[in-house]
């Protein structure tokens, strides 16, 4: 009998010490791995910031010590989540300014801005962001008269919902010196008899942006904080910087080394000849954490401001067809140039005229299908005749779905019926390289990526409206979302072999919902909460 329990004794010691320990097990839950199967498994260990293999539970109870154990109760896990076009330094900015999303009257804007000031005493100039007159009664360009009224003796900039736009008063325009002469490329000045009326658009909004003071290191450090705090809440492990600054990505890399950057960025660099000859020349620039190799270039503007670039004028503005930012002499250049590095080229186009020259530029040099994964941003108003040429030169079409939701309910006054139809096209798009990538743009939208999902899903508004889905041939599968805010974004970045999916050797960056997108009616998905958010196998919300 003692033998016999030495014996066992034994057996199970040698049992124990064949066992690989392990950081974390993740049990009973129904995990999404978004695999080549798109299989669903329901427990999965990590070590040293990797998924070491996903399984069922007692198969890898066999083969591993924990340190930790986390039974979810059956909670869906999904790959962490991706925004593939955002603005995430952009967005702390906003973070510090006069909220001016969801305003339903130029009358409340002035009152969010009195709130604003009484609050901020010391600031030397108010700024706010996120008005849109397509919310108001009054749907035309606001003018800075009341502005000047109320504050007529600090400068005052307000920038418009889609970044496109802002409305200025005198003392920002008198320090700019600003006058109903002053023109620029790419942008447009309103004068109004004779007279400013403080609306810029586009790149005449520079004019105004470069008299601004900048923010200290100290600020921009709790903007970014700040910033990657909130996407954290709604289970955004990666995002994509569409236009940063040589001094921006200085200061990523510093925090990212520091240690207090724990979100990973995929870093589009704001293009111009300073940058392009710095970078193609310095290398695409890799951490674990932080991904420079690809630029932004900035097509035309956006339909909500008519600064979108159309083959034809606007149905509700005869005379004017929008503009490009950048001519096509300088973005051939720039495609060149970023051709013959390993760079990638991101090109935001809206309209018409602008994804045809884009498309074809690209095509002068990409010339066939390739692995370059050169990308157009938006993609919002493409000419039936042009979409297959996302398919001949491999071109990924990187969308905003929540865009289109909130642009239903003017685009077809801006476009009219026959161009309306063939906006906002993205399982048209999709179909083209069997991939998409789709993101929020924010903060031009709201940060939230299940927000995103249901609008590409359900093609509706956050009231379940329009009852059928606003064009919805152009809606696309559950899985088909899943994927493109995990894996696909996860290949327009060049990434895929790194995240996007929760299998072996990926780093572990996962998300764990109180509800399952997959399953749960479509009207409840924007209402689901994340309740855990991980980076590299750690919790960071």
């Amino acid at each position: 009998m003692k033998k016999t329990f030495l014996l066992i004794l034994l057996l199970s010691v040698g049992s124990f010490a064949q066992k690989r320990p392990v950081d974390l097990m993740i049990s009973n839950a129904k995990v999404y791995t978004v695999n080549a199967a798109f299989k669903i498994e329901t427990a999965f260990v990590v070590d040293k910031g990797r998924i070491v293999e996903v399984s069922s539970l007692s198969n890898l109870q066999k083969k591993f010590s924990p340190k930790k154990t986390i039974d979810l109760g059956g909670k869906a896990v999904f790959p962490g989540f991706y925004d593939p076009h955002s603005h995430f330094i952009g967005f702390g900015e906003m973070l510090s300014q006069c909220d001016l999303v969801g305003a339903e009257s130029f009358e409340e804007i002035l009152e969010r801005l009195k709130e604003f000031r009484i609050k901020n005493p010391d600031n030397e100039w108010i700024i706010g962001r996120g008005w849109d007159q397509n919310d108001w009664k009054i749907k035309e360009f606001p003018n800075n008269e009341a502005l000047d009224a109320i504050f007529p003796d600090i400068p005052v900039m307000l920038t418009r919902i889609d970044g496109h736009a802002l409305l200025a008063n005198s003392k920002a325009l008198q320090l700019a010196k600003i006058s109903p002469a002053s023109k620029v490329p790419g942008g447009a000045v309103e004068v109004l008899d004779g007279q400013l009326t403080g609306i810029l658009i586009d790149n005449a909004m520079g004019l105004l942006k470069r008299v601004m003071p900048g923010e200290t290191e100290a600020q921009m450090r709790k903007m970014i904080l700040e910033a990657q705090k909130e996407c954290f809440k709604v289970g955004l492990t990666t995002v994509s910087e569409a236009g940063a600054s040589q001094e921006d990505i200085e200061l990523l890399m510093k925090m990212h080394n520091e240690g207090s950057l724990k979100i990973r960025d995929y870093v589009m660099v704001s293009v111009g000849l300073r940058n392009l000859d710095y970078f193609t020349k310095r290398g695409i620039i890799k951490t674990d954490r932080i991904n420079v190799r690809s630029f932004k270039i900035y097509g035309d503007g956006a339909l909500g401001s008519r600064g979108a670039c159309l083959l034809k004028p606007y149905s509700d503005d005869p005379g004017n067809s929008g503009f490009l930012l950048t001519s096509k002499n300088e973005m051939d250049k720039f495609f060149e140039q970023i051709y013959k590095s390993d760079y990638q080229a991101n090109t935001h186009c809206i309209g018409d005229s602008a994804n045809r020259l884009v498309l074809d530029l690209y095509g002068k040099y990409l010339k066939q299908k390739n692995n370059r994964r050169w990308r157009i941003e938006h993609c919002q108003v493409v000419n039936p005749s042009d979409v297959p040429k996302f398919s001949k030169f491999s071109i990924i079409p990187s969308v905003q779905a929540t865009h289109a939701t909130s642009d239903m309910y003017w685009a077809g006054k801006r476009l009219g019926a026959e161009r309306e139809k063939h906006a906002y096209a993205f399982n048209d798009l999709m179909k083209q390289n069997g991939v998409l990538a789709n993101g929020s743009d924010f903060p031009v939208e709201y940060i939230n990526p299940l927000f995103s999902f249901h609008a590409a899903v359900a093609r509706q508004d956050a009231k379940n409206w329009p009852e059928g889905g606003f064009q919805n041939e152009n809606a696309i599968s559950r899985k088909e979302a899943l994927k493109a805010m995990t894996l696909w974004s996860a290949y327009a970045n060049f990434e895929e072999k790194e995240r996007g999916s929760i299998e072996q050797g990926k780093m572990a960056d996962f998300v764990v919902l109180e509800e399952d997108i997959m399953t749960i009616e479509l009207s409840k998905i924007r209402s689901v909460k994340v309740l855990q958010t991980w980076v590299g196998g750690e919790r960071v919300y």
